[in-house]
């Protein structure tokens, strides 16, 4: 659970913690594989409760006979159930692909839209997902919060919140406009090998010196 004991960080702070992930990493890229605006699309449904490594496992296979909404279709929820089996919830998801990319063809000419609403239609499809193709895809400075994120906004003092949104809301006001559109994936990354959940590696994070987070874990032994 995220910790919510933590401060809020002053805005030079903020600005000091955005400078040093952008001096570390420049052109942060999320994990997912995919080829076009409909297979990341695809990607980020099924990456739910699930891992990227896991999802790219399966969708190279997928994505190289399908990637795009008509092939998608034409391959069935069971074709696409068995392409994805490894994947957690596999069963609700190939309905969920099978419908969007239905839905896809239907009423947006085969391409993705490019706005949350429209995205948030689609089957399987919630303001996460949406947020995440937005930025990857269509470079716009969403925030898209996952448990990592959602951990990291609360830990640091950087945004708290007791919900995804109310974080995503927070962060998207304290952000400095020049970082906005990377600030995603920086975060998620660093929540994702840093700050874990259970045991943060405070020893060898970035921006410890601006952290609120009080139980800041010291480094092992030989360190």
């Amino acid at each position: 659970m995220a910790n919510t004991r933590a401060r809020r960080l002053p805005r030079q702070d903020v600005e000091a913690i955005f400078g040093a992930f952008a001096a570390a990493n420049p052109e942060p890229q999320g994990e997912l594989e995919y080829v076009n605006a409909f297979t990341l699309l695809v990607a980020v449904v099924l990456s739910a409760q699930a891992t990227d490594a896991g999802v790219n496992k399966a969708t190279r296979g997928l994505f190289a006979i399908a990637d795009t909404p008509e092939k998608m279709v034409a391959l069935g929820a069971a074709g696409i159930e068995e392409r994805i089996k490894t994947i957690g919830l596999f069963r609700g998801k190939a309905k969920n692909v099978f419908a969007l990319s239905q839905m896809l063809i239907d009423q947006h000419g085969s391409e993705v839209p490019q706005t949350r609403e429209a995205l948030e239609a689609l089957p399987g499809v919630g303001r996460k997902t949406a947020n995440v193709v937005l930025n990857i895809f269509f470079k716009q400075p969403t925030i898209a919060v996952d448990t990592h994120l959602f951990r990291v906004g609360n830990r640091t003092g950087l945004a708290a919140g007791k919900t995804p949104l109310a974080v995503e809301l927070a962060l998207l006001k304290v952000i400095p406009e020049p970082y906005l559109l990377h600030a995603h994936h920086w975060l998620i990354l660093h929540g994702r090998y840093v700050c874990k959940a259970r045991k943060p590696e405070c020893w060898r994070c970035l921006i410890a010196e601006w952290c609120r987070y009080p139980d800041k874990t010291p480094p092992p032994k030989g360190a």
